[in-house]
């Protein structure tokens, strides 16, 4: 299994998109706190900020593109076709040929993935609150560690979501798209929170309060129930993909 996963590291370390979502990830949360840092210094001079609590760990949102990059490529590339002489020719078929106990290989894609995602969001985290720290200075708390930590399994979180998704539908494009804008441009999520409360405990808004505190969330919910109610969301949709990949044909 670890020579298996060690594959499987390279595999998708290899794929030219999967360092766009580890560069765009890193990057785009240490780069908003600076273009944000004029504004911020303003807001808390006149008093208009007075909770910094969350400054750094909620621009860590921003940077889920990253994660959710990686969840669906590391499936997609599967189905991707290796050839235009071939169309029907497929990665996974070479994959299953070397690797054919399927739960297996889905075992070392996951595990794969959480690591990469896991050491990703560490130093992330670490770049972006260390600047917040260093622009801002005294007016921002130094996050608890079990914050920080609880940041880190939402990226991870998200990132094993995106990748159960295009498991079940077997498309990059789709589960990509979708999430991507839910995120980043208009959240259906938090507009169904307006409608019924139940929409709280959809995975993407109920996996924020794991470590936001200051937001106005419509319900709120315990930070470790958060964190289990977006767990199971991730293992549900996890074993509807493991039981679609089992059966289906490649």
């Amino acid at each position: 299994m670890v020579s298996l996963v060690r594959a499987e590291l390279r595999k998708l370390l290899g794929l030219p998109t999967a360092w766009v979502g580890l560069v765009l990830g890193t990057l785009t949360a240490p780069a908003v706190v600076l273009l944000n840092a004029p504004y911020t210094r303003r807001a808390i001079a006149a008093g208009t900020l007075t909770d910094t609590s969350d400054l750094g760990l909620r621009d860590l949102g921003i940077g889920l593109i990253g994660p959710m990059v990686l969840g669906v490529i590391v499936v997609s590339s599967e189905y991707t076709s290796t050839s235009q002489d071939a169309p029907g020719a497929r990665q996974l078929t070479a994959t299953l040929t070397a690797v054919p106990d399927r739960l297996r290989l889905l075992v070392a894609k996951t595990t794969a993935l959480v690591l990469i995602v896991a050491a990703q969001a560490a130093v992330t985290a670490a770049a972006t609150l260390t600047l917040t720290r260093v622009l801002h200075g005294e007016y921002v708390p130094a996050p608890a560690p079990a914050r920080v930590a609880a940041a880190i399994l939402y990226w991870t979180l998200t990132a094993l979501l995106a990748y159960a998704i295009a498991l079940i539908t077997r498309n990059g494009i789709v589960p990509l798209t979708l999430l991507i804008i839910n995120s980043t441009v208009v959240s259906v999520s938090y507009l169904l929170t307006k409608v019924t409360d139940l929409a709280s405990y959809l995975p993407d808004i109920v996996g924020a309060q794991m470590f936001i505190r200051s937001a106005d969330f419509p319900v709120e919910i315990a930070p470790v129930t958060a964190g289990l109610v977006m767990t199971a969301w991730v293992v549900v949709l996890l074993a509807i993909g493991a039981v679609l990949f089992q059966r289906r044909d490649v």
